[in-house]
């Protein structure tokens, strides 16, 4: 039987986008019960995987070494799919090699000088790709305009949305809790997310709080958002969690007034999926992949100056309110329109062509 290596091991990062792919993946993959060709997960603590999934998948353990070229693992699987372009663990035969693409953001954030080791790197992977997968229109849009790609078969594959159904248990409350009402954001504290801008735009919202939830253990977190919250004088009214389960992040956004989003570069854009899920407003940037993600009921901002800011966000609640049902209504079926089961039967399918 044909078997399909899942290079998985950031699967151990599920507070971060990349670990968050890799579960509602190989999960979807799991429900999809193929039963003709067997899948291998890569992963450090396979306990947990083997545990949820049984010996429906095969099991090989990751260790760091094996990204070094002559400690790369021998066995010729028929295909290895690296499931995140930032891997450095590659198959030692040259086998069928199906590469997913989340963003190139790198090369903004990282280095534009296409020597650098991270482009170097990615190249490479795009060099020996049998086919590629993107998670957005963006993405293989962004690739094009940075890299060489070679004529291989490409595809769009959109990412589904981890809340399928809302579970939070009657009466929950989580440990930081706004006495009025409140508008959220969630990810993690850097500077791509621009955070500080939802500070500024707070402070020409005065009815509102304002809750932000990730990792906030960061330069960005202690530098700049601190240095705004200090300097409008909004400590009371800035509420940060820190890291928060599945549980929590259903409580924000089942109860706040509006999902806000400012970010300025994504590949696909989770959040504001999730909080539509629940019928509430988005507030996004009008920037890379999050126009296409929030579709035609989403709000944008252009800019980022706090008093337009504020001004989009008063003229799209009251086109909401005004609107509700409407708008809730298409907001949830948007968000339930990605699933994470269908977009698994769809890089079956892709599986299928390079077996």
């Amino acid at each position: 039987m044909k078997n399909v290596f899942l290079e998985s091991h950031n699967i151990k990062n599920l507070h971060f986008g990349f670990g968050q792919f890799n579960y509602h993946l190989i999960k979807g993959l799991y429900e999809a019960q193929i039963n003709d060709f067997k899948m291998t997960l890569h992963a450090k603590n396979l306990n947990v995987l083997k545990d949820e999934f049984g010996n429906y998948f095969d099991y090989k353990k990751y260790q760091s070494f094996r990204r070094y070229p002559l400690m790369r693992i021998r066995k010729k699987y028929d295909l290895w799919h690296s499931l995140n372009q930032n891997i450095k663990i590659e198959p030692y035969h040259n086998i069928p090699y199906l590469l997913t693409v989340h963003d190139v953001n790198f090369i903004e954030e990282e280095s534009s000088d296409m020597h650098h080791e991270r482009n170097v790197r990615f190249r490479e992977k795009l060099e020996r790709s049998s086919a590629i997968t993107y998670i957005s229109n963006f993405a293989k849009a962004s690739t094009h305009k940075y890299f060489e790609v070679p004529d291989v078969p490409e595809y769009v594959i959109y990412n589904g949305n981890p809340i399928r159904e809302v579970t939070l248990p009657e009466n929950y409350q989580p440990k930081v809790t706004s006495d009025k009402p409140y508008i959220f954001s969630i990810g993690e504290f850097t500077p791509r997310k621009n955070f500080h801008t939802l500070v500024e735009m707070l402070a020409s919202l005065p009815d509102f709080n304002l809750i932000l939830s990730g990792n906030n253990n960061t330069e960005y977190a202690n530098g700049k958002l601190a240095e705004t919250i200090q300097k409008h004088k909004l400590q009371d009214r800035v509420l940060i969690t820190g890291k928060i389960g599945d549980t929590d992040k259903q409580y924000y956004l089942q109860n706040c007034s509006a999902f806000v989003f400012p970010s300025l570069r994504e590949g696909f854009g989770i959040p504001p999926i999730e909080a539509m899920r629940f019928g509430k407003p988005v507030f996004l940037s009008n920037k890379t992949s999050l126009p296409e993600i929030g579709g035609d009921h989403a709000f944008f901002w252009d800019h980022y100056d706090a008093e337009y800011m504020a001004a989009v966000f008063n003229k799209g609640m009251h086109t909401f309110e005004s609107n509700k049902e409407s708008y809730k209504n298409a907001y949830i079926q948007r968000a339930q329109s990605f699933d994470w089961n269908a977009t698994a039967k769809q890089y079956e399918k892709v599986y299928r062509c390079l077996l």
